[in-house]
């Protein structure tokens, strides 16, 4: 029972990085065009904050870096550093006074993201009872529902005509003295959402770094050096690129997660656009329905964790790709009210509570040995955010100004998602009640 106690209180201070995540996307994307008015940026200049942010490639190259450190010194490190990292990009933004002081906080917040993200759901498994794996990596994915949510409503809140503007004011009056209006005055509704997410942080690096570290890569690092095996970088890189099974691995997760996460990073960040342009609402009512459609995400993922180690993994990660066909289908039959528009966000929000980031976060660190487990996931995820940076700019052409490409838009989804369906329900791997060693021995023998 001690144990248990232990990997659950464990999990929820390790699974903060992924509220710090998704929140730092979101906060991101909610304050741009306040931002975008105070410092007179051009649709450049934005380009240049989504591309390397926590959404894109800050995150991607972040991971890339944090999955092989996390191998090499240990989960440990990370999380005694990375959130020191992310505490000052935040800092950063919220001091920002130009361009180049933004444009540096929001690289240096996503690069901490894609540190921390491989380091998380590696350390969680490693920490968890064979039976409460899964339920584990779903409170991880909890919080990253958590995130967007309270962001939002906080933005919504604090917003120049929001309820608690007020005290935006106050604030701002006090730092920026009373002659302080306009636009310098409303994009502190911004700085305050960011500072909300530097108290996080703080309590988050408070927890992490009494964490003990953990025993699968001790045991691994342990074995490694009596053997007299290579533990740097350059030697993880080798030993992933030359073994055939997990070659296979890393194609088989890239490939399912890629696919859903062309879709979920649009719906991240275009959500609230799509609401208005193809569905005619306002700005605070899509705002208020996309907070909606992540409180699903947050319950579904809720009810989830307590089934998923003991049923089927290929059943509930059907149910969630179905979810999201048809979130899709809704479009292609017609966003002509508000009963499609809940559909549409209802829909989502299913297939967010058993999204394929429950299962690739899962499997990711089952599928492969201890002493290159981090590093594998970092790769994967620089694979995936890099792409979907990329993917972002080209939705943007094929959705049109006002939405008038989202038919065509809602096909290239489907076509995306049936490929994550098909590919993840062939390749289901059988890990359930197993543990981490076993897996290992099963997949790789005794040499790892």
């Amino acid at each position: 029972m001690a144990k248990k106690s232990s990997s659950l209180k464990s999990t929820i201070a390790v699974s903060l990085t992924n509220y710090l995540d998704a929140g730092a996307i979101v906060a991101g994307a909610s304050g741009l065009t306040l931002w975008q008015k105070y410092l007179g940026l051009s649709e450049v200049h934005l380009g240049w904050l989504n591309g390397i942010s926590a959404n894109a490639l800050g995150a991607a190259i972040g991971a890339i870096i944090g999955g092989f450190l996390a191998d090499r010194y240990g989960r440990k490190f990370i999380y005694t550093y990375n959130l020191l990292v992310y505490m000052a990009g935040v800092l950063l933004i919220m001091c920002s006074v130009n361009f180049p002081m933004l444009l540096a906080g929001f690289l240096i917040t996503g690069i901490s993201v894609g540190i921390g993200v491989p380091a998380t759901w590696t350390y969680i498994s490693e920490s968890s009872e064979i039976h409460n794996r899964g339920r584990n990596i779903c409170i991880s994915q909890m919080s990253w529902g958590f995130g967007p949510m309270i962001i939002l409503l906080l933005g919504m809140l604090l917003a120049p005509e929001g309820y608690l503007f007020g005290w935006v004011e106050k604030i701002g009056h006090l730092i920026g003295g009373s002659a302080l209006a306009g636009d310098a005055l409303n994009v502190f509704s911004s700085r305050v959402v960011f500072f909300s997410l530097f108290v996080v942080a703080f309590i988050a690096w408070n927890l992490q770094r009494k964490l003990e570290e953990s025993n699968e890569w001790k045991v691994s690092q342990e074995a490694a050096k009596a053997k007299g095996e290579d533990t740097g970088l350059m030697h993880a890189f080798k030993v992933l690129f030359t073994n055939k099974k997990a070659v296979k691995t890393v194609c088989f997760l890239a490939t399912i997660y890629l696919t859903w996460n062309l879709v979920a990073s649009v719906m991240g960040f275009f959500q609230p656009h799509i609401y208005e342009t193809a569905g005619g609402l306002s700005n605070e009512y899509a705002n208020m329905l996309s907070c909606i459609g992540w409180a699903i995400v947050v319950v579904i993922t809720f009810g989830i964790s307590f089934i998923i180690d003991k049923v089927s993994h290929k059943l509930l990660y059907t149910l969630g790709l179905l979810a999201a066909l048809a979130t899709w289908l809704v479009v292609i039959k017609g966003v002509n009210g508000m009963g499609s528009l809940w559909a549409f966000s209802i829909l989502w929000g299913i297939n967010g509570g058993i999204s394929v980031q429950i299962f690739y976060a899962l499997w990711g660190s089952e599928l492969f040995p201890a002493k290159f487990r981090a590093g594998a996931q970092g790769l994967m995820f620089f694979i995936v955010r890099g792409l979907s940076a990329v993917w972002g700019l080209v939705f943007t052409s094929i959705y049109g100004e006002q939405g008038e490409g989202f038919t065509v838009a809602a096909y290239c989804m489907i076509g995306l998602l049936l490929i994550s369906l098909i590919v993840g329900f062939i390749g289901c791997p059988s890990t359930r009640g197993k543990s981490l060693d076993q897996i290992t021995q099963e997949r790789y023998g005794d040499n790892y």
